[in-house]
């Protein structure tokens, strides 16, 4: 059976929205009159969604011979993403449940995504290479009101276009839409006072104008969940006949816009600052050079990647094989790109599993300025916006080169249709320099061996910035998370002879705020752990000097000190480049030939903590970024550490900062890992008018997993082996061995 997830909204009763399987209805709520409220909101979901169905298995039939037939063995994975044939059949599903043909029209739909199995089913799934049941999809229903989830079937049986269950979740907000943005946008330079305000600045045509909708967050009551709004930032382009002009190089400062995107209406507007438009900066624009009236470079040769042979790796469907490594391809439109079931072949040992699920479950970019209105630039770009749903088509030749796979994502669009980004995820190997080397002084002869990638990428647009997240699997075990940013600046204007200490000046009339981009991955463990198996448990590893004295004589000594993390409050933890801190996930029941544990090792990139204030506002809504790492027990609904809903929440410290307040034991069990990494950006002028990408990341590595070096037996490259073959051994003295 698979069910479907989605989330629906309420516009205006009695219709309603819904994202996925879960619809939302009625009208909205206030936070103070909640649990109120409550009870005839609950009953009100009846009037407008049929009660659910009691869905159950039919019996089995036994056989004559006493042995119980089997079902027909599924031709799909329970963690192969929806199709769009799933998605439409969710919808339809969430539709004729609707109780009035006007709760059907008014439906809403934000997010149709697979309601995953559990982690022991997944396992079994995996050990066995075929799924024992279908899984369930999540349609849900955000936006209105109240926010109705609702559970159909929607993978082959006979539960196939039936509802299973449905809840009403009040006092929250879901993600914005890409329509929602297109009629903010409208609504907004349709609005008399605000074409009146572009004349001042003037402005005539309102094509040359570009209103990015943001999410409010929340700064006060104002800006709770009774009503769905963004404050948008504005832009302006100079010439209406050049579509690829820099827009984002004039904004529009002083204008203060809060917009009903629910109801699709201006509620509040002032005019409250003439600041002058900066001018036209000639520097502006990044396409080709005879657009943007400048050459491009004529000395640049082609540089091919060829692959006569094809791949090294094969596909399954959404079932990856490179080399040692298997694993799953998902994508979900708020996460984007997820790994599922990573493991790794090693000889006569088998499959080892090492992850059930990485992912980019958040990522948060607060701006350091205090003034309006980047003081309220805080945009959580997964639970708000969504990096899958924001995701590019990729081209071959310029995101991805070589031999590509491609993979196709599917999601619903704010009316229930279907969304297809063509080629979304590029999986394709990498050259990547020098994997070992080794040369004896002695004869002079050496060997080496070429490393190689497999990467498996997506890249997203959310407004100015470009995110482009990637997952590396190397020949010596390690996987690697990057995040590569690049895009636009988002920019803020001066006044003649202003300058701002919270920014640099790019340009006459224009500086970039400084400002921080956070990213939280998700990587759910199961370092050599077999189907049902919870043996995995955190130790930290900080480096220590060794006191001087008797075991010291020579002031040289250091040693690694381990520190078991055995509780979830105790596991609230920062890096320290100072000591090498890392941390170690390992196997208390599986031991490598020394006798020591088996684990992997998280091995920290370059990092930093908000320089925001304790009582800095949207904090209240992403505690998480308080510490570098966080370690939980596995919990089948614990997946978003600001919580599900973080668009205009009120409630503080919602999520992972919540959950360790169980303080669950962590000596022996499924293991979570929440890696928080960031970067601080002060902007330069060489990131305009487009940035160079910046790369920040982290890095998984065996640590006492191998017995040795599982890229020992990488082959030497063909090249080199054609060489040694053609032409005999000649040993040419090194200056070292004349002088032996």
């Amino acid at each position: 059976m698979a069910a479907t997830q989605e989330k629906a909204t309420h516009p205006d009763p009695p219709s309603c929205d819904v994202v996925g399987a879960k619809g939302a209805v009625q009208e909205w709520v206030p936070v103070a009159d909640e649990r109120r409220a409550a009870a005839p909101l609950v009953e009100a979901v009846g009037k407008l969604i049929a009660p659910a169905e009691d869905v159950r298995d039919p019996p089995a039939k036994p056989s004559s011979k006493a042995i119980p037939i089997v079902m027909r063995a599924q031709t799909s994975h329970p963690l192969d993403p929806l199709s769009a044939a799933e998605i439409l059949v969710a919808v339809a599903t969430v539709r004729a449940a609707g109780a009035t043909p006007e709760v059907r029209d008014g439906m809403r739909f934000i997010e149709v995504v697979l309601l995953e199995p559990e982690k022991n089913v997944v396992a079994l799934a995996d050990a066995y290479f075929f799924p024992p049941f279908q899984p369930s999809l999540l349609p849900r229903t955000k936006g209105g009101p109240v926010i109705l989830e609702v559970h159909a079937a929607t993978r082959g049986g006979h539960h196939r276009g039936k509802v299973i269950s449905s809840e009403v979740v009040l006092v929250v907000q879901p993600s914005m839409d890409a329509m929602e943005y297109a009629e903010c946008e409208a609504a907004v330079k349709s609005h008399p006072p605000f074409i009146e305000a572009m004349r001042k600045r003037g402005v005539e045509d309102m094509d040359l104008v570009m209103v990015d909708a943001w999410c409010v967050g929340y700064y006060s009551d104002a800006d709770g969940p009774n009503r769905r709004l963004a404050k948008p930032l504005i832009f302006c382009r100079t010439e209406s006949d050049c579509p690829m002009e820099n827009g984002y190089a004039r904004p529009v400062e002083g204008i203060h816009v809060l917009v009903d995107i629910r109801n699709n209406v201006i509620i509040e507007f002032e005019d409250r600052k003439l600041v002058p438009l900066p001018p036209a900066d000639p520097l502006r624009n990044y396409t080709p050079g005879e657009t943007r009236g400048g050459i491009d470079r004529s000395d640049v040769k082609p540089l091919q990647i060829l692959q006569p042979e094809g791949p090294s790796f094969r596909v399954n469907g959404y079932f990856v094989q490179w080399q040692k490594w298997n694993f799953r391809i998902g994508f979900t439109p708020r996460e984007g790109l997820v790994i599922h079931s990573v493991a790794y072949v090693d000889g006569s040992r088998g499959r080892r599993p090492i992850a059930h699920r990485l992912s980019f479950v958040e990522m948060v970019v607060p701006y350091g300025d205090p003034n309006e209105p980047h003081y309220r630039k805080n945009a959580f770009d997964a639970g708000e916006d969504g990096l899958g749903r924001n995701a590019h088509s990729l081209k071959k030749g310029c995101d991805c080169l070589g031999y590509i796979k491609y993979f196709d994502a599917h999601f619903t669009n704010y009316t229930g249709g279907v969304e297809t980004i063509e080629n979304c995820v590029c999986l394709h190997e990498e050259d990547h320099g020098i994997l070992w080397k080794h040369q004896d002084w002695r004869t002079g002869l050496a060997e080496a061996r070429r490393s190689r990638r497999l990467s498996a990428s997506f890249i997203c647009t959310v407004a100015n910035y470009e995110y482009g997240f990637f997952w590396h699997f190397y020949q010596d075990g390690k996987i690697e998370a990057e995040v590569k940013l690049t895009g636009i600046l988002s920019l803020g204007a001066l006044g003649p002879g202003e300058s701002r200490k919270y920014g640099t000046t790019i340009a006459p009339g224009l500086y970039a705020p400084v400002h921080q981009h956070f990213f939280v991955a998700r990587m759910d463990m199961a370092v050599d752990c077999k189907p049902n198996e919870a043996f995995n448990q955190v130790v930290e590893v900080n480096v220590k000097v060794e006191e001087t004295g008797l075991h010291n004589i020579h002031n040289n000594a250091f040693y690694a000190e381990e520190k078991l993390l055995r509780s979830e409050l105790q596991a609230m933890r920062d890096c320290n480049p100072s000591s090498a801190r890392h941390w170690i996930v390992r196997n208390t029941r599986t031991v490598n030939r020394t006798g020591l544990p088996a684990g992997y090792k998280l091995m920290p990139g370059p990092n930093c903590l908000p320089l925001a204030g304790p009582e800095a506002k949207f904090l209240r809504r992403a505690a998480f970024l308080k510490h570098n790492l966080w370690v939980t027990s596995y919990k089948h609904d614990e997946m978003y550490p600001g919580g599900e809903f973080p668009n205009q929440n009120p409630r503080i410290n919602e999520g992972l900062a919540t959950w360790v307040k169980k303080n669950r034991c962590l000596e022996e069990t499924n293991i979570v890992l929440w890696y928080v990494f960031g970067v601080t950006h002060i902007p330069r002028l060489e990131d305009w008018p487009v940035m160079p990408v910046e790369r920040i990341g982290f890095m998984l590595m065996p640590h006492g997993f191998f017995n040795c070096s599982p890229s020992v037996d990488v082959p030497p490259s063909p090249s080199v082996a054609e060489e040694e073959e053609s032409v005999a051994p000649k040993l040419v003295p090194s200056v070292p061995l004349a002088k032996l």
